[in-house]
């Protein structure tokens, strides 16, 4: 039976229904709440006129109402696009444009900001508030409504996995906007088999528990951010939603709520790395695990310090195809710049450009294959065909070709398997002659202590 993302949050409603899932602030739902809550989002969305396959969007801070309408968007047979709440009302724009969002929920304060973009969203019908107080918007288009109305449903005990809307796991599911080096973001659309495998194989690696309390820190619409919630559903455990102002504020909410898994890119890590950790901290915290860039050696080694019971999962990922590769905690001390190995139900290649296998510590390109590779860029062939490409190695009989994604990085194995970023294969600096990794540079400033954050580029 194919298995869908919302599908998470009701098996655990009918395991543990008095377990904790989601908290934020003063707020605690248990699986069982949050399931009635995801019921009544779908219920709602379907109220509005959502079709299965449509777009609804998210433009919010790290609430749980944002976490209703993902899953309940899901389990209603819609596609969810959860847009980083940083970005700009022009920004937001294309994005509701170029995938054609039917629904968006956002808060009062951003549908204001938002007001005089949305007069270019024709397809967009409806704008729902997560407060009650819904603002007065002249010549608005859409329909507004509160999120109260949105919801107003006589309670169901209808599980979100037993809805009259059929779907299967590879249907699509969710579509992430990537920032892009250049241009216009691209959409990349994932399917729920893409999600739900995603799921499975980082909380395996990560050994997830329903014990485990993750703080949420990564916005959703970043594929390790979306994780998070993906993972800690999938294996019972709870998640705390954050959005901190000072690093300070992560590690005092991970007392607080004595979280054991905590996920950021490498920017923060540098900063909570100089940090003083309270023993309370350290006694709770199971994991780390970084994402968005390569971990700098030195704040690795700074955190082992701090966190000596703590392990490090070593990530690398890109959103086309979530997760691709960890390190064991074990291998950290031993070769501490590495980004390991593939990850459960993904096969990584390191490939010249004729699709030959490379040999060890010569770089490549890294291509991954499986289960998790998305289903392209939305309505961009030309660049999806750029990046999604057939997979080396393949035996020339087989009539339908496997696509992999050919992800633009270069990067080198040794000879027991591992992996080792170098550079993105359109960022390398030619100098003299030779072909400088700004990574590299940036990893020399960072080992001499002088530097709090580095960006090295190529200039004339």
């Amino acid at each position: 039976m194919s298995e869908l993302i919302h599908q998470f949050i009701s098996i655990q409603a009918q395991r543990k229904p008095e377990a904790t899932a989601l908290k934020h602030k003063d707020l605690e739902f248990s699986y069982a709440e949050l399931e009635q809550q995801v019921v009544n989002a779908a219920q709602g969305l379907r109220g509005l006129g959502l079709q299965t396959g449509d777009r609804v969007a998210t433009y919010l801070p790290k609430l749980p109402e944002m976490v209703f309408t993902v899953f309940g968007a899901s389990a209603a047979g819609g596609v969810f696009v959860p847009i980083n709440p940083l970005l700009k009302p022009a920004q937001v724009a294309y994005i509701l444009q170029n995938c054609n969002v039917r629904i968006l929920v956002t808060s009062s304060q951003r549908l204001t900001q938002l007001a005089e973009v949305l007069l270019e969203c024709p397809e967009l019908a409806v704008c729902a508030v997560v407060e009650d107080d819904i603002p007065e918007l002249a010549h608005c288009r859409q329909q507004l409504q509160s999120w109260r109305e949105l919801t107003d449903q006589t309670e169901s005990a209808v599980p979100t996995g037993a809805g009259s809307v059929r779907r299967i796991d590879a249907d699509m599911a969710a579509i992430l906007y990537t920032s892009g080096s250049t241009g216009s973001p691209k959409g990349v659309v994932l399917s729920h088999r893409n999600l739900v495998i995603g799921a499975k194989s980082v909380a395996s690696y990560l050994h997830n528990t329903p014990e485990d309390c993750i703080l949420a820190v990564l916005p959703f619409s970043f594929d390790a951010g979306l994780s998070q919630l993906t993972t800690a559903f999938h294996s019972g455990a709870s998640v705390v939603l954050m959005d901190y102002l000072l690093p300070r504020d992560v590690i005092r909410a991970v007392v607080k709520y004595g979280i054991t898994g905590l996920g950021a890119v490498p920017p923060l890590w540098n900063q909570l790395a100089d940090l003083e950790w309270p023993r309370a901290a350290a006694r709770s915290m199971r994991y780390i695990t970084n994402t968005g860039g390569a971990m700098p050696t030195t704040t690795t080694s700074k955190l082992r310090a701090a966190l000596p019971g703590t392990l490090v999962y070593l990530m690398y990922g890109l959103t086309e195809a979530f997760r691709s590769t960890y390190l064991p905690p074990e291998q950290v001390a031993i070769r501490p710049e590495s980004m390991g190995k593939a990850i459960p139900n993904a096969e990584v290649q390191v490939v010249r450009s004729d699709g030959t296998e490379c040999e060890p510590g010569e770089p490549g390109e890294l291509v991954h294959r499986g289960s998790l590779v998305a289903m392209g860029y939305w309505n961009d062939p030309e660049t999806t065909a750029q990046r999604f490409k057939p997979a080396p190695g393949q035996p020339a009989e087989l009539p339908l070709t496997e696509i992999a994604v050919w992800s633009g990085d270069e990067v080198k194995k040794d000879a027991e398997g591992y992996l080792y970023f170098v550079s993105r294969m359109d960022e390398m600096i030619k100098s003299s002659g030779y072909r400088v990794s700004a990574t590299e540079v940036e990893e020399v400033l960072y080992a001499s202590g002088l530097v709090k954050a580095v960006a090295a580029l190529g200039l004339p």
